[in-house]
């Protein structure tokens, strides 16, 4: 079988680049703000493999088919993440390219003679491997960049937050009691914790989707005393509304501030949706291998289609769309809940109004 192709795809690699790049710059928008060398990025390697593939003098074993795949690979996914780097470049404009490089290969290859069958088809299926490597590399390298960004703006954000909350808290110890200015203090304060715990969760669902896991410190904790900490701290904000029932002290194993953040999730919740001015219950009961909290609020309940999608981030149902928020607190809430071991679910009916039930293990855990 004739290698003339082989020859001629290796003689012509840099004419082929030539035709490319002028096509690439009038037909790519990204491309205009790029020099030559980076433009092509690695695309050169791309054809040399491909001389590799047609080449009938190579002996093709498992172990070279091997080696070619690999290579492939890796030199698709190194013009994705280049890509990638550029704000300008689009995945659809990463495809294209590759499109156009196909259509002058196949031009410049044809022009003495037209390529057989098994020629035209392995170019074909190596572009479309290497646009399907170099695309799914660009999607990651763009969601690692769009990770950094966040953690990075989120940081920067909670520096200048903490700032502001503790010159507010300053000028509060300062006010004489009675002051008018004191209440104003008070929401400052309210909203900044809140500005703070959405900042939070933008981190930790950055490390989730990351693959990482939520940095959690376990320790024993009283659960009657977070709750009684916890609602007098709502009640300052939202008024009297809470309700605690508890018939015994409750001592778990968890980690304190992540527990406590998704019960006051779950309350401030109950003030957002639940009927205005009634009262909102927060409810810990033992079993002898569970420990049951309850959190309940009356108003309209969560319709049956709506409550699949409830703990599932950037998902909000019609109703929460009118609040503020980015659709993660009971997302978070319930990975929060199974790094301890436990569950949360929700009961929601017309006429019993709205439960989240959390249920945690009674026998101490002992991870992270």
């Amino acid at each position: 079988m004739s290698n003339q192709v082989s020859d001629r795809l290796k003689q012509n690699a840099l004419r082929i680049m030539q035709i490319w790049e002028k096509r690439a710059r009038d037909l790519v928008g990204a491309s205009i703000h790029h020099e030559s060398l980076v433009l092509q990025n690695s695309l050169p390697l791309y054809l040399n493999q491909l001389v590799d593939e047609l080449s009938t003098e190579i002996d093709r074993t498992a172990a070279r088919i091997e080696t070619d795949r690999v290579e492939s690979i890796r030199i698709g996914k190194q013009h994705g993440r280049e890509r990638a780097g550029y704000a300008d470049y689009s995945i659809s404009e990463l495809i294209f390219e590759y499109h156009i490089l196909r259509q002058v290969i196949f031009e410049v290859l044809e022009e003495e003679a037209p390529l057989e069958v098994r020629e035209r088809d392995i170019i074909i299926n190596s572009i479309e491997q290497v646009v399907n490597d170099a695309a799914t590399q660009f999607s990651q390298t763009l969601r690692d960049i769009q990770e950094l960004f966040m953690v990075t703006l989120t940081h920067d954000l909670r520096g200048s937050i903490n700032t502001i909350k503790l010159g507010t808290q300053l000028i509060l110890r300062r006010l004489e009691r009675g002051d008018s200015h004191v209440e104003v203090a008070a929401r400052m304060i309210s909203a900044i914790d809140r500005m703070d715990s959405m900042i939070q969760n933008l981190l930790d669902a950055s490390r989730l989707r990351a693959g990482q896991s939520l940095k959690l410190e376990f320790a024993e904790c009283d659960l009657d005393r977070l709750i009684q900490d916890l609602v007098e701290d709502l009640r300052f904000t939202y008024g009297e509304r809470f309700i605690i029932v508890s018939d015994s002290p409750v001592r778990i194993y968890c980690s304190h501030k992540e527990i406590r953040r998704v019960i006051e999730n779950l309350a401030i919740n109950a003030v957002k949706y639940g009927t205005p001015n009634t009262p909102i219950t927060l409810a810990i009961e033992q079993t002898k291998t569970h420990i049951n909290l309850t959190v309940h609020n009356e108003g309209n309940p969560i319709a049956p289609d709506a409550q699949s999608i409830l703990f599932q981030q950037f998902r909000r149902t019609i109703s929460a769309n009118e609040q503020t928020g980015w659709g993660l607190g009971l997302f978070l809430a319930k990975r929060i809940t199974e790094a301890h071991q436990g569950t949360i679910e929700v009961e929601s009916t017309e006429a019993k109004g709205t439960s989240f039930i959390i249920k945690l293990p009674k026998v101490p855990f002992k991870g992270h």
